[in-house]
């Protein structure tokens, strides 16, 4: 099991998050993004499943208001799991922000990406304590 990279877009395509777990330039990662908004985007997520595939690849994703957080997994590894981390990575950004939204993405973006180190390790699952995690963050807010 091993993510390819997680990036969030907002409903307009732009790029709020990414962690990438394997070697690309910047203009593959540029369209990579812009198919991936395009699929996604196109998508009725009311009739159809979170999971897409994508280059011999595979999305998962979850839609929370105005966000689009997707991770890249490879074809044979469980999805659902996958999809749970997601909601399991909001649940801790929205405990720490208390009510997370974009701006809290953009302009902490050292803290979210805090986050995403102490979830996953090389792109494989590190850590799945919520409140591990929190007091963790907590932690390095009382050193500053």
């Amino acid at each position: 099991m091993s993510i390819q990279f997680l990036i969030a877009l907002n409903r307009q395509g732009k790029l709020r998050v990414s962690k990438w777990y394997n070697t690309i330039t910047d203009i593959q990662k540029k369209i990579i993004i812009r198919k991936v908004h395009k699929l996604i985007s196109s998508r009725d997520h009311q009739k159809q499943s979170n999971f897409v595939n994508f280059d011999n690849k595979k999305l998962v994703y979850r839609r929370y208001n105005g966000l689009f957080f997707i991770i890249c997994i490879d074809s044979q590894d469980n999805e659902l799991s996958y999809l749970e981390i997601i909601h399991l990575f909001v649940e801790i950004l929205d405990s720490y922000f208390n009510n997370v939204c974009e701006l809290d993405l953009i302009f902490n973006f050292f803290k979210i990406y805090y986050v995403l180190d102490e979830l996953f390790l090389a792109g494989e699952f590190q850590e799945t304590s919520k409140e591990l995690i929190l007091e963790r963050l907590n932690y390095i807010d009382r050193l500053d």
